[in-house]
């Protein structure tokens, strides 16, 4: 039981952490799965106040009002546990746990 759970934590660390360009993201993680994220997507699954209602967990943010063309201005990582973006649109407030990257990461398998 904790192998696995060792295991499962060593998973959701990010061995490497690129921005390949102003719209796409890389995470290789430290089992060796490599997931791309593309900006407009993972800012259409915000997990902020603003875009989430905090009570129900209804998606507040309608996500056809974020653009393909939206970008990561920056990127900064917070703590040893998440991310945090500044987009082109201006919204700032989503940290994005890795725990929750790898979970969008493995539904799109």
């Amino acid at each position: 039981m904790m192998v696995d759970n060792a295991q499962r934590r060593q998973a959701i660390e990010p061995r490497e952490i690129s921005q390949e360009s102003n719209t796409q993201l890389r995470i290789t993680w430290a089992d060796d799965r490599v997931c791309d994220y593309n900006a407009a997507a993972l800012r259409r699954v915000c997990p902020c106040a603003q875009c989430v209602n905090e009570w129900t967990g209804q998606r507040t943010l309608k996500p056809e009002r974020i653009s393909d063309e939206l970008e990561i201005n920056d990127l900064t990582i917070v703590g040893r546990y998440a991310l945090n973006f500044r987009w082109s649109d201006g919204h700032e407030t989503g940290i994005y746990s890795f725990q929750y990257l790898r979970d969008l990461c493995e539904q799109r398998k």
